[in-house]
């Protein structure tokens, strides 16, 4: 009886009777999963249905780059794979255990199995499979196209504010604020879903703020209980599609957090056995946002979002600035002309350009983290203007404890409230960062074009990889086109600094209305840096090579290697040397072999590259 109850949990066997059920449990297969175990890796073929009875599992996939992007994770009474009962293409994602997990697994040769014996039933199960894919597939197409297409449905609900009446989307969790907000702003055509870390970072102060309120005593245990795993759910990736606000918006952020206090409220209504739309059970205003304010709640949102943010981007800066060291090591006897000016200086090896790259950019992580510092001083509690007006005195510490155990990240409250709800110079500081990063990306993307360019009229000294034909003209071209992306971004980055100092400077009194902008500017600079570096690694430093023997051709030719000579030969023989490689078009090394000023073995050791590494001492020649 047990199993039958378990099965009677899923919507694909809602039609089935218990003699029905029963029959089912014969196919039930029990799997124990410890952490990091996988019911089904992308690629693979379909074989069966998962039913998870305890646990957790995220379900991800992998990008041609080979970064993992969490899409969901699925909890007791869960399913998937449930598209292996209509077809046997390959998964399109993986899925893994968080921790230590039981499931159910029906195999596809099972159910095919009673699909002959027991054809109605299997009808009925294939009904709701189709039933749930269509639904997932409408909540995906909603997403990519328009929010309009999740007014096709028939059934709505009615829904009031202080400007009247509209009818909802019956099956939507956002309520009639959210839709006048998505009416009114229609600007950029990318949704806060597209920032899934705003949105679980919003559901963290919400999970803080309800376990504070309840701990005061403001809050029934089943309603906490209620918002807190809602909270959760959306902390795992449940419910994004529903957060539909254009990103940026009028009314410094108030939008944004009334999409987050109805569909938190809805999805608690549902689990407290209600309607949506049922607020006098669970409100938006009333119980998910009690004690708070959007001027509050949306800049610690936004805060521990770009915390958590900056995080990832920390270790894609180490990722690409390992490449660079690995290019270090591979290129450390490949001797080369500096150049300054654009002009010959002296000569180095590949492998200290290289070096230097890793060297600026690995000063860049403690800057970052400097600044995501200033992220960890938040207002909770502060309300409308930083007073707490409609807080209990207790609230915010309360709050900022919670938070601090559910995040895992180190806040703790404004010692000013008022200043903390109209200050953002937290977000210039770490814009300004993102920026510096971004100069020094495209310096260096630049340095990488001109060392690349030719093949036969540029410098050559390395080789890009080749990405893609150049021209749709000239026949062999192939154009430098990652480093000319990275650069993009960089410029790109630039803009959204401006922006983010404009929108700073235009806070008025007691709050700054422009905060929307700046997570958008921010956000956007973080997602484009990450994923230009990543292609910056993947797809060109990774792949260098150098030309060695022109490398060294062109050091034996050059003038600038004269210098080198400086402490041996003296600065005046050197200028006659310089002067008569110009006069004569002569290389240096040719000149001073042919006039006897040094062995070909002598000239060859004060070139070695490991003596040039570093300072050392000469003895000098005497020249005649």
């Amino acid at each position: 009886m047990q199993l039958i109850d378990f099965l009677k949990a899923f919507e694909l066997f809602k039609d089935l009777s218990d003699q029905e059920l029963q029959l089912i449990t014969n196919y039930l297969h029990r799997q124990v999963l410890e952490k990091n175990d996988h019911l089904f890796r992308e690629n693979q073929p379909r074989s069966a249905v998962f039913l998870i009875f305890e646990g957790r599992v995220e379900l991800y996939k992998s990008t041609p780059l080979g970064e993992e992007k969490r899409i969901t994770i699925f909890g007791g009474k869960d399913f998937l794979g449930e598209g292996a009962l209509l077809d046997d293409d390959p998964h399109s994602t993986s899925a893994r255990a968080l921790e230590k997990t039981v499931a159910f697994k029906i195999d596809v040769s099972d159910f095919k199995r009673l699909l002959q014996e027991r054809p109605e039933i299997s009808a009925r199960i294939l009904a709701r499979t189709a039933r749930v894919i269509a639904r997932r597939m409408r909540q995906t197409t909603t997403h990519v196209a328009n929010i309009a297409a999740q007014y096709l449905s028939g059934k709505t609900r009615t829904e009031h504010d202080l400007l009247g009446e509209r009818q909802i989307p019956f099956e939507v969790y956002y309520g009639i604020q959210t839709l006048r907000a998505v009416e009114n702003f229609n600007i950029t055509g990318i949704s806060i879903y597209h920032y899934q870390i705003l949105i679980e970072s919003l559901a963290m102060v919400k999970m803080a703020a309800a376990r504070a309120n309840h701990d005061l005593g403001l809050l029934d245990d089943h309603i906490s209980d209620a918002i807190c795993q809602t909270c959760r759910e959306i902390i795992d990736g449940r419910w994004h599609t529903h957060f539909v606000i254009d990103v940026i918006q009028g009314g410094a952020g108030t939008s944004t957090n009334m999409n987050a206090n109805e569909v938190i409220a809805n999805r608690a209504l549902e689990i407290l056995g209600h309607e949506k739309g049922e607020y006098q059970y669970c409100h938006p205003n009333n119980h998910v946002n009690l004690s708070q304010s959007t001027n509050d709640v949306y800049p610690t949102a936004l805060k521990i979002a770009l915390y958590r943010s900056t995080r990832k981007l920390i270790g894609v800066l180490k990722d690409l600035i390992d490449s660079f060291k690995t290019k270090a090591e591979e290129f450390k006897d490949v001797i080369k002309l500096g150049r300054t000016q654009l002009q010959d200086a002296v000569p180095m090896t590949l492998g200290q350009e290289m070096e230097a790259y890793a060297a600026t950019l690995a000063e860049e992580i403690e800057r970052l983290r400097q600044n995501a510092d200033l992220f960890l001083e938040i207002n909770l509690g502060g309300t409308a203007i930083g007073t707490g007006i409609n807080a209990h005195p207790d609230y915010g510490k309360k709050a900022v404890e919670f938070l601090r155990e559910i995040t895992g990240i180190p806040v703790k409250l404004a010692p000013n409230l008022v200043e903390a709800t109209q200050d953002t110079g937290s977000f210039v500081m770490f814009s300004s960062a993102l920026k510096r990063l971004s100069v020094k990306l495209s310096k260096i993307a630049n340095d990488l074009r001109l060392l690349s360019s030719g093949p036969r009229a540029g410098l050559n000294e390395i080789n890009l990889p080749k990405m893609q034909p150049g021209s749709s003209i000239m026949p062999g071209k192939v154009n430098p086109v990652i480093p000319e992306v990275v650069n993009q971004v960089a410029y790109k980055v630039i803009g959204n600094d401006l922006t983010v100092t404009m929108a700073a400077e235009a806070g008025q009194l007691e709050l700054n209305v422009m905060e929307p902008v700046i997570a958008q500017s921010l956000f956007e600079s973080i997602e484009m840096l990450r994923n230009g570096m990543i292609t910056f690694k993947y797809r060109c430093v990774d792949g260098i090579t150098a030309n060695r023997e022109h490398c060294r051709e062109m050091v034996e030719n050059s003038i600038s290697l004269i210098t080198a000579l400086n402490p041996v030969l003296g600065y005046e023989a050197c200028s006659q040397l310089a002067k008569e490689a110009l006069e004569s078009n002569k290389g240096a090394y040719e000149l001073v072999l042919e006039k006897g000023l040094l062995s070909k073995e002598e000239l060859d050791e004060y070139l070695k590259p490991e003596n040039m590494l570093s300072p050392r001492t000469f003895t000098k020649k005497r020249v005649k």
